[in-house]
């Protein structure tokens, strides 16, 4: 059987909104209207501080800051946890495939993490709770702000494109001599 795919089956490109959940029906009450929070200066470095909790409390690893951003990253894997409620947007974690292997196998316990369906569910564990604790950052936030399951996309040569139309807060990271990025699109 002849394995070789051609580089435009490999290419995949991912179009992400997150928007508000549809009216509610004419017969049920209507929830009172969450006010908006107003963008803080210092969310970057809440994210950068919730990122490197998570690495340090569940994968026991400290993390470097990255001196460059990560626009030449090209990922392997994206996680992404969806919030909706008074903050709308998505919070993504972008690494190479060895980094989302190295980052499963601290978690799960192990020098390797075995099948990439295992990789898959770590990684994108590890995206969700960085969301969480950067949710918990965030005052008034807990009760006025839902974290989506999350998702993974992996492959090669893939572009991801946010439709949201808001602020973006980037934070990169060295992890085991391995770029990686976190960020935080907030639909406007």
């Amino acid at each position: 059987m002849d394995e070789t795919i051609d580089a435009e089956q490999q290419r995949v490109q991912l179009h992400l909104a997150v928007k508000a959940a549809s009216p509610t029906p004419r017969f049920a009450p209507r929830a009172p209207r969450q006010p908006r929070l107003v963008i803080r200066d210092g969310w970057r470095r809440d994210l950068e501080s919730a990122t490197c909790e998570v690495f340090e409390i569940m994968l026991g690893t400290l993390l470097t800051n990255a001196v460059e951003q990560c626009p030449q990253l090209r990922a392997d894997f994206t996680a992404m946890v969806g919030l909706a409620g008074s903050m709308c947007g998505v919070v993504g974690l972008r690494a190479s495939a060895e980094s989302a292997r190295r980052m499963a196998a601290k978690m799960l316990g192990g020098d390797e993490a075995g099948l990439n369906e295992n990789v898959q569910d770590a990684f994108g564990e590890v995206c969700n709770m960085i969301a969480g604790s950067f949710k918990a950052r965030i005052a008034d936030l807990a009760d006025g702000c839902a974290l989506s399951v999350p998702t993974v996309i992996s492959g090669k040569d893939y572009s991801l494109h946010s439709l949201a139309n808001g602020e973006r807060f980037e934070v990169a990271f060295t992890f085991e001599d391995n770029l990686f990025s976190v960020t935080l699109d907030l639909h406007s």
